[in-house]
């Protein structure tokens, strides 16, 4: 009788399954650990979040929250503050004295104007009505890089009285033009500047996103200080060289229904004070 060969055992196969589990397995773990990782470093702003927000589920909102709330907990020694505008709708500044729980706002900017001879809807209401808050209150103008710089100049001129403990005006600069080349924009943001400066006394600041500024205002206007839009959730500091940081626009705030821009001062408030009108 012919004695049968035991089968060879498919060993191949067998090793190339258990690589695959083994390398399921350290996927897990690998992504477990960058869970926990991030768990600890926000985990004062997980804590001091749900210790307020109990109710919400995990969504958009509450990841934008999450980097407020650390945001904020970096800058405890600094200056917070928001900037509104129409978008907001009609504020109830009675109550409006905290971002994203109990933060204290110091300072608001209103936008007062845009363009050659608009006027925001509700800026009469809110310069007015800061005025009567311990918070400190500014004025921007939003440019419009196709209309002429001297109109806009004058329209943000005629509708604004800067006071004493006001803070310097501002210019927010952000579109790019499309009937003028990148130079003769430079030409005309200068000559904003400088006719707003004249008037008032008192160095405009230049508002507008970190790409817009690094790319086409920086060489050119070194010698003002500068108010920058940065939302990169990574991006959790202050940069050295910006006055006021933009760092989100879903921040909320009490007696403001819906999302407003949440700023921080690159100081405390007696730095705050050097730089409001005299």
């Amino acid at each position: 009788m012919a004695v049968r060969k035991p089968a060879k055992k498919p060993r191949k196969k067998r090793i190339a399954f258990l690589n695959g589990k083994v390398s399921k397995v350290l996927y897990v773990i690998l992504f477990l650990l960058i869970v926990c990782a991030i768990g600890y470093h926000y985990r004062n702003a997980l804590a001091y979040y749900f210790s307020f927000k109990t109710n919400k589920s995990w969504n958009n909102e509450k990841l934008h929250s999450i980097r407020n709330l650390q945001v904020l907990g970096n800058h405890e020694s600094h200056v917070v503050g928001i900037d509104v505008s129409e978008y907001q709708g009609k504020i109830n500044w009675a109550v409006t004295d905290s971002v994203e729980g109990s933060f204290p706002i110091g300072f608001v900017f209103i936008r007062a104007t845009y363009g050659e001879d608009c006027l925001d809807a509700q800026f009469r209401k809110n310069w007015r009505e800061v005025k009567q808050t311990p918070m400190v209150r500014g004025a921007y103008h939003y440019y419009r890089p196709d209309e002429n710089s001297i109109k806009q100049a004058q329209n943000f001129i005629n509708n604004v009285t800067l006071e004493k403990g006001d803070l310097p005006p501002v210019l927010d600069v952000e579109r790019i033009p499309e009937g003028q080349s990148i130079e003769r924009l430079k030409v005309g943001i200068r000559r904003w500047l400088e006719k707003v400066e004249k008037h008032y006394g008192m160095q405009p600041i230049i508002y507008s996103g970190d790409r817009y500024y690094n790319d086409f205002l920086k060489e050119e206007f070194r010698a003002y200080t500068v108010w920058v839009a940065n939302y990169n959730f990574l991006k959790e500091e202050i940069e050295p060289g910006w006055q006021f940081w933009q760092f989100t626009q879903n921040g909320t705030a009490k007696g403001i229904n819906g999302d407003v821009d949440i700023n921080i001062f690159n100081g405390d408030g007696a730095a705050l004070r050097r730089i409001r009108k005299k």
